[in-house]
């Protein structure tokens, strides 16, 4: 890419066609590339280059092979989050969680999930009595999430017991400020894998997901809303804080976004909440290479808001 004359007519043909096309196009440079480069960067679903313009590119050249592999084995998932991804932050962060939702749901139903499905098996765990505790120090609400043994995976139990708590704030205005944060060694670890396509049927998954929707109340709550990160955070253990006004992370706070290697894409309202503070291309990254994002960068690109 750095030899190309980047206000040629075949660029510009380029970026045209990118954007009406749903395909994963990777970037590769050795060089920086410069502010001229920003108009094809963005066409691109992702850059992989030691520098570049805005924040369309990534400094991850040895992740290149496996972000092949991911695509390769998931193309449906791959595409379905290529083609979300740009459509997302065209649209607001309501109807752009309809949008991850429905995209989310149709590939609960399809193959690459299914065979995902079929080749991890599923344990059973007995449920933690109060999966999320809340206490009231004045006019501040602290929520946390209480399945230490698990990681504070986000079944539906704690689910349900956040959404409760953020739903109490929504309604008491007297509660100034609310904090969130996780007991035990990470702050979460994600979809609880066990309860992962237990559903009815897609139309229904569809249907509690929005109805249900952790991120949208954070985002509600995003003004009062603070977040303390440490361990862990996978999946909707990012995907949900990431909506929150402030975003504080512990210097041994870790990142994944494993959803494609299930066959899926993020389902917690990773596709709306990530691009609007880090942008779509880091977001495809993260998603597409599985890569694990430590907190300093994820500091530098703007995820979290502090180290403390």
């Amino acid at each position: 890419m750095s030899a190309v004359s980047w206000s040629s007519p075949s660029v510009a043909a380029a970026v045209a066609a990118l954007t009406e096309r749903s395909i994963v196009t990777v970037g590769w440079s050795s060089t920086e590339l410069p502010p001229s480069a920003a108009t094809l960067l963005r066409a691109l679903t992702l850059t992989l280059a030691p520098a570049a313009p805005e924040r369309s590119w990534v400094d991850g050249a040895d992740q290149l092979e496996a972000i092949a592999a991911v695509v390769t084995a998931a193309p449906g998932a791959a595409l379905t989050l290529t083609s979300l991804l740009p459509a997302s932050e065209r649209i607001g962060v309501y109807d752009a969680l309809q949008l991850e939702s429905l995209a989310y749901s149709t590939l609960l139903a399809g193959p690459e999930f299914a065979a995902w499905r079929a080749r991890t098996p599923r344990h059973a765990v007995p449920p933690a009595e109060e999966p999320v505790l809340l206490a009231r120090d004045g006019d501040q609400l602290n929520v946390t999430l209480n399945r230490p043994a698990r990681h504070n995976a986000f079944g539906r139990a704690a689910r349900d017991g956040l959404i409760e708590a953020l739903d109490l704030a929504l309604l008491d205005r007297s509660i100034e400020s609310v904090v969130l944060k996780g007991a035990g060694p990470s702050f979460c670890s994600g979809g609880d894998l066990d309860e992962f396509g237990t559903a009815a049927d897609p139309v229904d998954a569809h249907l509690v997901r929005l109805a249900r929707s952790a991120g949208w109340r954070v985002h509600q709550l995003r003004g009062r809303l603070s977040v303390r990160l440490h361990g862990a955070c996978i999946g909707a253990g990012v995907e949900v804080p990431s909506f929150a006004g402030r975003v504080e992370a512990r210097p041994d706070t870790w990142f994944l976004l494993p959803e494609l290697s299930m066959g899926l894409v993020p389902g917690a309202g990773g596709t709306v909440s990530l691009p609007r503070r880090i942008g779509r291309w880091r977001t495809a990254y993260l998603a597409l290479s599985g890569v694990r994002l430590d907190a300093a960068t994820a500091h530098e690109w703007g995820l979290v808001d502090a180290i403390v």
